[in-house]
């Protein structure tokens, strides 16, 4: 079975406002999955400038890194051209402040971008490694 390995890169946005610190997630899978704005590194970009640019992309908004949280390992598998392929991937994850932007301008291969405050965060999102990277990123900010 054919194996294609991926390098990928996003980040956990945050920004403070009045109302406490939000969090921006993106829908996709026709708004079924709420995840963590993240996306392929293309040859030559380095994993931070990828992760910013996912976050302009699928997210509508700028920031800039304040710090590396964590890389995910995932295994999974995709029907491509009538043949099952496995894929193995590298996500790098990174703490991102807010700048700029409005998620409403994200790009066509997300459904929907938003802002979620601490306690609505961990719920929306769907999937595990998410999550774990949500609470490494809600610690550091805490001071954890």
């Amino acid at each position: 079975m054919k194996t294609q390995f991926e390098v990928s890169a996003g980040g956990v946005v945050y920004k403070n406002t009045d109302n406490g610190r939000k969090y921006l997630m993106v829908a996709v899978k026709d708004g079924s999955i709420w995840t963590l704005p993240k996306g392929i590194v293309e040859k030559g970009e380095k994993t931070e400038a990828a992760a910013l640019r996912e976050v302009r992309e699928e997210g509508g908004v700028e920031g800039k890194i304040e710090t590396f949280l964590d890389k995910v390992e995932l295994w999974f598998f995709q029907n491509e051209d009538g043949e099952k392929v496995r894929h193995h991937k590298i996500v790098y994850y990174y703490l991102i402040e807010y700048v700029s932007g409005d998620p409403k301008g994200h790009d066509y291969e997300v459904s929907d971008a938003r802002w979620f405050d601490e306690n609505e965060v961990l719920n929306v999102a769907n999937y595990e490694k998410d999550k774990m990277i949500l609470k490494k990123a809600i610690e550091y900010l805490r001071g954890e």
